[in-house]
């Protein structure tokens, strides 16, 4: 109902627009949205800026997305799920390709959680209309920067606005130094309680992390925020480590590139684990400098990965799993493989199988919560989980690429529909 007031409030503003420019008035093009939006700004409690932006997503969703409004009023769906669609598809022009484009997240929308949602919302639509992805992507690399927001307490707040594949490679490159210095800083500590027996640490006490002459302790988060400073102020972790240990540590991400695209012939999207879709070029430049890539044979209807293999030997059971979770299969969580165990889904011990149909990939977290809790899973065949809780209900979990995955039928029909003038749908 909200989201119906606030459209019928865009159209009144629209209404006021014509009507102006009908008797010849000129005056400032944005004045009716003030009016309007000042008038519900006021009664809300709300800036005149902050209802602009309702009323614009509002009359978007209503005018754009019917299906999706239909579901939010039926409560098939919630808010965040309908916002994730419209932000991802709003570039979508073809009335045909967003009628598409909505029915598959739509259905996707009744088993992930909305930050899950955007992630294949993203790869969906950029799939259905390449070319207004690889436009949008242009137009926001145009727009990176970096800012610094100050906070309280003498801490600042560093901002970078960076092409995904970037920041999620600074991210992982800080994550393994980080790792590293933990654990020399671990080591550390139990040395000096081994030389001094009135500081031994008992069975069920952690080891303090000393960092210097403070004593203090410092998490994984506060490690990569001091590494980071350390690389960018100096050019290299040189308070941190030992010689080049953490020098050497080099960023891994995790990228699929169509084989025709990685050619430069197509134009399907190149999609980074755990964010979407990213530019093209940047992950041709990567696959031609990487010292090895896998290649993954995918079903043409499911999407699901049938394959991977490599010419060089290697662990070709756990890049198969890679590819085919992306991230940990308790439902909602979006950590990526590189962050997770490979599991047995019926224990080894008990004559679970190693194979891609008893294997997937959860966080440490939801590791020890199927071990440890009453939580259990079981596997449903190609790839989909299902995961039962506590108190006897059923959650299903299926592969990214299952959900992401836009047959070549939907092509074919598009292309159709083109020709003829007809919808397909």
């Amino acid at each position: 109902m909200e989201a119906r007031l606030l459209a019928d409030a865009a159209g009144i503003v629209s209404d006021r627009e014509t009507e102006r420019r009908a008797k010849g008035r000129s005056s400032v093009h944005d004045l009716a949205l003030r009016e309007v939006s000042s008038e519900l700004g006021a009664a809300m409690r709300l800036s005149d800026r902050t209802v602009q932006a309702r009323m614009s997503a509002a009359s978007s969703l209503v005018d754009g997305f019917a299906e999706t409004h239909r579901a939010l009023a039926e409560g098939t769906v919630d808010q965040a799920h309908a916002a994730a669609i419209v932000d991802c598809g709003v570039g979508i022009v073809d009335p045909v390709v967003r009628g598409e484009y909505e029915r598959i997240l739509l259905e996707a929308a009744g088993f992930e959680t909305p930050p899950r949602l955007r992630a294949i919302a993203r790869v969906v639509a950029a799939r259905l209309d390449p070319e207004m992805a690889a436009e949008l992507r242009r137009r926001a690399a145009g727009e990176r920067r970096i800012r610094v927001i100050d906070l309280d307490d003498g801490m600042a707040r560093l901002l970078a606005d960076l092409p995904a594949v970037l920041a999620h490679a600074i991210l992982d490159r800080l994550t393994q130094m980080a790792e590293v210095e933990h654990a020399a800083e671990a080591d550390a500590t139990l040395d000096r309680s081994a030389a001094d027996p009135s500081d031994v640490v008992g069975p069920g006490d952690e080891p303090e992390l000393s960092t210097g002459p403070a004593g203090e302790s410092r998490s994984l988060d506060e490690l990569r925020a001091d590494i980071f400073a350390d690389l960018v102020l100096t050019g290299a972790p040189g308070a941190h480590g030992e010689g080049d240990a953490l020098a050497a540590i080099r960023a891994e991400v995790q990228i699929t590139v169509p084989v025709l695209t990685a050619a430069g012939v197509g134009d399907d999207p190149a999609l980074l684990a755990g964010y979407g879709p990213v530019d093209a070029s940047m992950a041709r430049e990567l696959a031609a400098g990487a010292t090895g890539w896998d290649r993954v044979m995918y079903h043409p209807h499911s999407g699901l990965p049938l394959a991977v293999d490599r010419y060089r030997p290697s662990a070709e059971l756990r890049r198969f799993l890679r590819a085919r979770d992306e991230r940990c299969r308790f439902p909602g969580c979006t950590r990526t493989p590189t962050r997770c165990d490979v599991d047995h889904t019926r224990d080894h011990a008990k004559g679970g199988r190693t194979c891609e149909a008893n294997l997937a990939h959860f966080c440490p977290r939801h590791h020890t919560l199927k071990h440890a809790s009453a939580w259990r899973v079981r596997q449903c065949g190609g790839g989909v989980l299902e995961w039962i809780s506590p108190t006897g209900r059923r959650y299903v979990d299926k592969p990214p690429s299952t959900v992401q995955f836009v047959p070549s039928s939907v092509f074919a029909r598009l292309l159709a529909a083109e020709h003829t003038g007809d919808a397909p749908f």
